[in-house]
């Protein structure tokens, strides 16, 4: 099935002949799972293996892949023209890609290439530039897409709005479950359970959970443990619809929560004011950021803080649901309207052992952004 109508991908597909011309390019080698997504709505986990989609600059589409993936390409999307690589001892999918190039005409082209992703292992990369070498000029555009992904079609910001609200049912699912001795697993289990059982799907990475010590980490890792009469629970969680991804995070107290907790929401709750101010066009990345970092400075939490505080979201595929751009340091990328923004405050005081988060997805609009949650900002707080 499509989730969007052909006029939306050949809308895209113009935007993206566009920025081919004002580069130069005769032709794109797409390799990341989420261009095609977008491209065609080709929905899959087949990037594993060595795929790609080419692009002509007049429009032309041609998927190289293998054969678990044929079926999956013509239910899934648009594209009509499919070459399968077949799977045997020292295969060479790159030969069959070249000879498919050759068959395009692009011999001596000027070709694109999305070399920063994870469709692209490096020794297939390394392959890539062998065998097509001497084929064609090679130029790395792999930030091409990714930035046209950033603004979002009114169609698709309806797709996160409703991420939006499937994020947002998770947590309200699962904040009653949350209490002395309540077992990380159900919790998880329960968020999770939601979006699906609500028409979602699978997120790109494992929601993160964490209490106790563990509540400072930032990436979901294995084992669950049971909350204590007082205790700190970490959750960084998504709705996901038609694989658009709306994140949230909080941090949860159970019992009652030390002075440095509160402390820690007022930074991180001021800092989330301040980065609001500064998410408006006219603005950059970096300065968002900056105006994060500010506050935690002045909160005398520069060491407790990450170096980057969040990051654009859409369709995503594992392993990541963090997309371009992101708010760092000198990032000079613009904020624009129509783009959807993860903002996270993470303080984790490691001296003290204690952690404090506090994030949402945003819209942009032509000012002050749109949150798409409608989640308080106060601390929870949950009795012991």
């Amino acid at each position: 099935m499509l989730h969007f109508g052909r006029d939306e991908y050949e809308a895209r597909r113009d935007r993206l002949i566009v920025e081919m011309g004002e580069q130069k390019l005769d032709a794109m080698i797409l390799f990341a799972q989420d261009s095609m997504y977008w491209l065609t709505g080709y929905d899959t986990f087949g990037f594993c293996f060595f795929q790609c989609l080419v692009v002509k600059a007049d429009g032309d589409m041609r998927l190289l892949s293998r054969s678990a993936d044929l079926r999956q390409a013509r239910h899934t999307s648009i594209i009509e023209n499919i070459t399968v690589w077949r799977d045997r001892n020292q295969a060479e999918p790159v030969i069959e890609l070249r000879d498919m190039l050759d068959e395009m005409g692009l011999l001596g082209a000027r070709i694109g290439v999305e070399w920063a992703t994870h469709g692209l292992t490096a020794a297939n990369g390394r392959s890539v530039e062998e065998r097509l070498g001497s084929f064609g000029t090679l130029k790395d555009a792999s930030s091409l897409i990714p930035l046209l992904r950033a603004v979002k079609s009114p169609a698709e910001i309806e797709m996160v709005r409703e991420a939006a609200r499937l994020a947002d049912a998770a947590y309200e699912a699962a904040l009653p479950l949350i209490r002395p001795g309540a077992d990380e697993a159900e919790i998880l289990a329960t968020m999770q359970g939601t979006v699906l059982a609500e028409g979602g799907d699978y997120p790109a990475n494992p929601f993160i959970i964490g209490s106790g010590r563990d509540a400072l980490l930032c990436r979901y890792k294995s084992g669950r443990r049971k909350l204590g009469a007082n205790d700190q629970l970490t959750l960084e969680w998504a709705g996901v619809k038609a694989q658009y991804h709306a994140a949230l995070m909080r941090t949860v107290i159970i019992g009652t929560p030390t002075e440095r907790h509160l402390e820690l929401h007022a930074a991180a709750r001021e800092a989330l004011d301040a980065v609001e101010a500064v998410m408006q066009p006219g603005r950059t990345f970096g300065e968002v950021f900056d105006a994060h970092a500010s506050v935690m400075e002045a909160h005398e939490l520069a060491r407790h803080r990450l170096s980057a505080c969040g990051y654009s979201l859409g369709a995503r595929y594992a392993p990541s649901w963090m997309d371009m751009p992101m708010f760092y340091a000198g990032n000079t990328e613009a904020i624009v309207p129509g783009m959807t923004l993860f903002a996270h405050m993470i303080i984790m005081d490691s001296d003290t052992e204690t952690a404090m988060t506090l994030g949402r997805t945003y819209l942009t609009t032509s000012g002050a952004p749109e949150p798409l949650s409608r989640l308080p900002l106060e601390l929870a707080v949950i009795g012991s």
